[in-house]
């Protein structure tokens, strides 16, 4: 393994230690953190002890692209022959199309809103997830979702379809931002593996203009008003960590012409040949330029900006990107933030 590459996974895995153990101080034990910890705690060790990037069965080295986006991994495909790689890869196949047919339309319009999003898999499947549901009841309400699975892969693609149908259903059913949060917690944390959580934004836009808004651990949201960008805060612990987790939500009013951006990190954490990453203020200054486009016209450019920055093969996660952006002069006077 190159020494780059070996730095650069050292100091994301120390990165992650350092969160992890940040994240244990505020909330106590738990044991789902705890073993995170533990997994990078191993994964420090195979670096300082020179067997990092090699299979734990075969010894053989674990490809590096694999290895950067799977930074715990311990295992190769070692144990599979030519037909059943071959197998394996029609599958995953198969998997990314059922994982793009779920999806929502591209563009979504309701009395007062248009949502728009870009879903960009790294590989074949993705672990990012993304929905936009209107209410089924013709209330005028839009419910979205934005998140981002723990890991990579066939684990990580399991994990989204389950939340995509447990977000679905929940969403149409009329609960509140805060029960569908809460709900869906508890599931994941009663049925899932420690390693795997979720972070995520939910939230339902209504037709005034007002926006309910919950955070799961995710990229904080960026609302868009008048061509300035400001972060909407009050980020909780991610989906599927702690059963008894509660999640609070905020309220934010848009008036005609504001946005809502959401995102992945694999849009800021997109690096360039230099290794640096793309990164949050370039986001913002984007946004900025960009406020008055329409939100296909945002999205389409603010994948060309990342592309241009860190060039066509430098894509190492998962991406998916959304705007909401109130359309019509419905509404009313208040002010712009309320909680």
């Amino acid at each position: 393994m190159h020494t780059a590459l070996l730095h650069r996974a050292h100091d994301q895995l120390l990165d992650r230690r350092r969160r992890l153990a940040d994240l244990v101080g505020e909330v106590g034990d738990g044991g789902d953190l705890v073993t995170l910890l533990r997994m990078v705690d191993a994964a420090l060790e195979r670096i300082d002890g020179g067997t990092y990037g090699s299979c734990a069965v075969c010894q053989e080295t674990i490809d590096e692209d694999t290895l950067m986006r799977h930074p715990l991994i311990e295992y190769c495909l070692c144990r599979l022959n030519a037909h059943q790689v071959g197998a394996l890869e029609r599958d995953l196949q198969l998997a990314g199309r059922v994982q793009f047919a779920v999806l929502p339309p591209p563009a979504v319009r309701l009395p007062g809103w248009l949502g728009h999003f870009r879903y960009v898999p790294h590989g074949a499947v993705s672990g990012d997830l993304c929905d936009l549901v209107p209410d089924p009841s013709g209330a005028g309400r839009l419910t979205f979702i934005v998140g981002d699975v723990s890991g990579k892969g066939v684990a990580a693609s399991f994990l989204m379809a389950r939340l995509s149908a447990l977000f679905r259903s929940l969403a149409e059913s009329g609960r509140a931002v805060s029960e569908i949060l809460d709900t869906v917690n508890r599931h994941i944390s009663e049925t899932t593996l420690p390693s795997h959580y979720a972070t995520v934004v939910c939230g339902r836009a209504h037709e005034d203009g007002t926006v309910e808004i919950a955070n799961a651990g995710h990229c904080p949201p960026l609302a868009i008003r008048s061509g300035k960008v400001a972060e909407i805060g009050g980020a909780n612990v991610p989906i599927g960590l702690f059963e008894a987790t509660r999640y609070a939500t905020e309220t934010l009013w848009l008036a005609p012409g504001d946005s809502l951006f959401l995102y992945t990190d694999g849009l800021t954490e997109a690096r360039n040949p230099a290794d640096e990453e793309f990164g949050e203020e370039r986001l913002r200054d984007y946004l900025e330029s960009a406020a008055a486009t329409n939100p296909a016209a945002m999205l389409a450019g603010c994948l060309r900006e990342q592309r241009e920055f860190a060039g066509p093969d430098a894509a190492g996660d998962d991406l998916t990107v959304m705007v909401l952006r109130r359309d019509h002069a419905e509404g009313d006077a208040r002010t712009a933030w309320a909680s």
